[in-house]
């Protein structure tokens, strides 16, 4: 009521959005719905405290109370993800991803990373980002056929360029890591070894994705996405890690705080708590359990609409659909299922022909409507709605007022 009396503007704007999640389906991979309580702690009083340092060295008073919200959810992570240090105060993914590089490397040094065109992520040595900018980058790939990891390729690039450090993690690779094999690789330079598992954390604390944390060194990740929390990351530091180089936890912290950052946000640090407690839950296990369900019970569906996927399946939370054999580019097909009321992305596919900007692929992840109550049975109702639009585009207006109606049955968390 006070926003709407202060700034009508943007309070409509906010009901707009707020509208049009709850009447239609959001299928981006990497979006989710975070519960109330992660928002009311967001949007709490927190918001207004500067902290500038870490719990019990800040550069500010009146942090009595900041210091135990902060060290409260370092000892969650700690617990749920079995790590011997986290950091929470990254703003996002990126800015972890950033300060790992500025732990472990010196300008220069050789890195390595999925590239970007194979699934990878942007910060993991992509020539346009500061990975591929400030150090040595090699990109590895995945085999042409099979779209699979070639960890035969990725240990022959390893021994040949011998990088400090090794990246892990993509956007969008829909299986499993060999966490154990890379492990391996990496001891086998001495590089320090990275899994960034923004999009699997929630996967990972579900317990239905291997955790990487026995066989890597650094664990980074996003706070949304599968984990279901608000927008944040984390850096966390393995018993491994710390036997490779005690003064990791140190070089971290510092990488962060005054490296890259000022003061962390600590109302988003206390919403990041909330989810880790909410991930610690028998509930949150269930959930996890039935977004890969949802997941696989979609790709075959869509495969009984002749749709190619990458890889020929998934083993986590989402998919690529190679849409070269519909004669539809992914942008074309992102606008079409837009339309209808299915929120989805445009995406490269491996040794992809078309470029970033009209690609052949289109991502879609089952995380958020999965936080909706939506299970195998209404998958396959979302799977028919896909191949209606994309086979007959006419339809999107028709299919938009059945999701709406559809979408009714399943509330956002409120």
């Amino acid at each position: 009521m006070k926003l709407k009396q202060q700034d009508s503007q943007i309070a409509k704007l906010i009901d707009l959005e707020t509208d049009r999640q709850k009447t239609s389906l959001q299928m981006i991979a990497s979006e989710n719905h975070c519960s109330p309580a992660v928002r009311e702690a967001l949007g709490s009083y927190l918001t207004d405290k500067y902290a500038e340092g870490y719990p019990g060295k800040r550069y500010y008073g009146g942090n009595q109370f900041i210091d135990k919200v902060e060290s409260l959810c370092i000892e969650r992570a700690k617990k749920l993800f079995n790590v011997e240090h986290v950091n929470v105060q990254p703003h996002s993914g990126s800015p972890a991803n950033a300060a790992v590089y500025v732990a472990t490397c010196q300008p220069g040094d050789a890195i390595m990373g999925l590239a970007l065109p194979m699934g990878g992520h942007l910060t993991h040595g992509t020539k346009v980002s500061f990975g591929g900018k400030f150090f040595n980058s090699v990109q590895y790939g995945v085999d042409e056929k099979s779209h699979l990891l070639n960890y035969e390729e990725i240990e022959k690039l390893v021994k040949e360029h011998k990088p400090k450090l090794i990246w892990v993690g993509a956007t969008a690779y829909p299986r499993f890591f060999d966490w154990k094999r890379l492990g391996e690789i990496a001891d086998s330079v001495g590089a320090y070894l990275a899994a960034d598992i923004a999009h699997i954390a929630g996967l990972v604390a579900g317990g239905v994705h291997p955790s990487p944390v026995p066989f890597v060194h650094i664990v980074t990740t996003t706070t949304h996405k599968t984990l279901r929390g608000p927008r944040g990351g984390m850096i966390m530091v393995t018993k491994k890690g710390l036997q490779k180089d005690a003064e990791l936890p140190k070089k971290i912290d510092k990488a962060v705080f005054p490296g890259l950052q000022g003061g962390p946000h600590e109302n988003a640090i206390a919403a990041i708590a909330v989810c880790l407690k909410e991930a610690s839950s028998a509930p949150f296990k269930t959930y996890a359990k039935q977004i890969v369900r949802n997941a696989k019970a979609l790709a075959e569906e869509l495969k009984k609409y002749d749709f190619n996927l990458v890889s020929g399946g998934t083993d986590n939370h989402l998919m690529v659909i190679d849409l070269r054999n519909k004669n539809i580019t992914g942008a074309e097909a992102q606008d079409l299922l837009e339309g209808s009321g299915i929120s989805t992305n445009k995406n490269s596919i491996p040794y992809d022909p078309a470029g970033p900007f009209k690609p052949s692929g289109l991502r879609i992840g089952t995380a958020a409507i999965t936080t909706r109550g939506m299970k195998e049975k209404e998958i396959k109702q979302i799977a028919s709605w896909i191949n209606e639009v994309i086979s007959s585009p006419k339809s999107a207006k028709k299919i938009s007022g059945e999701i709406k109606k559809f979408c009714k049955k399943f509330p956002l968390p409120i």
